[in-house]
């Protein structure tokens, strides 16, 4: 037998020392634990204040074992896993925490009749009453402020891309840039000195709904703009080297490849004004009974709803349940709207392959 042979099998040294694929959860259940305990003994009430113990004793530990075990380089690997999960798991207790606290409450009074009934003939201190005008308002509100916003900020952004050369270009992406950081309140300050105050047009769902459109226009704006950027431009050549208009080109290439995310960057500009309360505090005024004429006298929606019955509630337990089961409705329209999003952007999208 040649020495080639005996060498072959021979157990290979040049593997270094691994930790088994369950070790990051037994560190992590253990960390779990002493974070208790230390809490424990410390007379610690929070959750926070253990589960913070327990992240840094999960990152530290890692660090400790992995560094004995499989040497310094192969245990900062691990650190960084760790505190990317530590990371994660932080960003999102505070929603899942949010979530379940919303859905345990909510369900209380959530029903048909409270999705069907206004609260025109119940006082906000007695229980009964519901929801469906404030719906309906929120519905118009956002409705109208998504057909005026979505073609401005889509043609906006198509300018910005495919044509905007100089000065002009410079000046609307310097006012996009400022009207992304307009407070609301500002926006709805600006409708009521004009719309209101000037031209005496009264409150209406139209009003809170043109304020709803400055809050919304720079987020469609900006996610369109880039959305656009991400289309291949081998795309446009190949369309203009064909003798397609270049307006054919965008309408027919450039925004069916991007129509997944300029769907997505809309249902995120209209999360971002749905809960919006300052504009229809101002502009709306809200109203306990049905209006489903948005342009015209006082007009309800959920956030608004959500606001008086909290302040208006008189410390009763049934305005507080309404409140709760209203913010459950808005978080369950947002989640809708998002899922109706990924649908049309799906169903939108091109196709590839063969």
């Amino acid at each position: 037998m040649s020495n080639a042979t005996l060498s072959d099998k021979r157990p290979s040294t040049l593997r270094a020392a691994s930790l088994p694929k369950w070790f990051s959860w037994a560190v992590a259940a253990a960390s779990v634990a002493l974070g208790l305990g230390i809490s424990a003994a410390l007379g610690l009430e929070s959750s926070i204040q253990w589960a913070l113990i327990a992240g840094v004793l999960f990152v530290a530990g890692t660090f400790g074992i992995a560094a004995r075990v499989e040497g310094k380089r192969q245990a900062k690997d691990r650190v960084a896993t760790s505190v990317v999960w530590v990371a994660f798991l932080l960003a999102v207790a505070p929603l899942a925490s949010l979530v379940w606290e919303t859905v345990s409450r909510g369900v209380k009074v959530l029903n048909t009749y409270f999705l069907t009934h206004s609260m025109g003939v119940v006082a906000d201190t007695e229980p009964g009453g519901g929801i469906y005008h404030a719906i309906l308002g929120t519905l118009e509100q956002v409705g109208l402020a998504t057909l005026i916003s979505v073609p401005i900020g889509v043609l906006t952004a198509i300018y910005l891309v495919e044509y905007g050369r100089g000065k002009l270009a410079k000046a609307v992406t310097f006012f996009v840039d400022v009207m992304t950081g307009v407070p609301s309140i500002v926006a709805g300050l600006f409708i009521l000195s004009t719309w209101i105050l000037i031209l005496d047009m009264g409150p209406s769902g139209f009003a809170g709904a043109m304020a709803l459109t400055i809050l919304m226009l720079p987020v469609v704006v900006r996610s369109t703009e880039e959305m656009l950027k991400l289309v291949p431009n081998e795309l446009r050549e190949a369309s203009l080297a064909l003798g397609v208009p270049k307006w054919r080109t965008i309408l027919k290439v450039v925004l069916p490849t991007a129509i997944g995310g300029i769907t997505t960057g809309v249902m995120l500009a209209v999360a971002r004004i749905a809960g919006e309360t300052a504009p229809v505090l101002l502009l709306v005024w809200g109203s306990n009974f049905i209006n489903t004429n948005p342009f015209s006298d006082p007009q309800a929606s959920l956030p608004m709803y959500i606001y008086l019955q909290y302040a208006n509630s008189g410390g009763s337990g049934a305005a507080y349940d309404r409140a709760w089961a209203a913010a459950l409705t808005l978080i369950a329209f947002i989640m809708i709207l998002n899922l109706a999003a990924r649908g049309i952007a799906r169903w939108k999208a091109p196709k590839t392959g063969r």
